[in-house]
């Protein structure tokens, strides 16, 4: 039986709390919907770049994992690009959240996938 899918504000709380235990750190800056918002997570890499990670789409989801599977929407961009996309996301949905993570090599907390492939 598969289990029942973590709530978004769960979710996100685990996760900074998982950047803080790696010596990093991360803020949520924009809360959603607490039960099943969507969440973005903003890498701050400290060398003027970011990248941005989204929600992976439904094709990528594996059926028996029960952890959120993200895609990488911007790699190595500026602020203002990320900022643009989300903008473009709060039009579209606007109950979703934003982790936002100081890491200068980026994060390996997410599961991400490769929608390249």
């Amino acid at each position: 039986m598969r289990m029942p899918r973590l709530t978004s504000r769960f979710f996100v709380s685990a996760l900074v709390r998982q950047v803080f235990t790696a010596g990093s750190f991360a803020a949520t800056t924009r809360k959603g919907a607490e039960e099943a918002g969507v969440v973005f997570v903003l890498v701050d890499r400290m060398d003027g770049t970011v990248d941005l990670y989204g929600p992976a789409p439904q094709a990528f989801m594996d059926t028996a994992a029960d952890d959120r599977a993200f895609e990488l929407l911007i790699f190595q961009g500026t602020r203002e690009e990320a900022q643009a996309r989300l903008e473009s996301e709060k039009r579209m949905d606007p109950d979703f959240w934003v982790v936002e993570i100081e890491s200068k090599g980026g994060t390996d907390l997410l599961q991400v996938v490769d929608t390249d492939a």
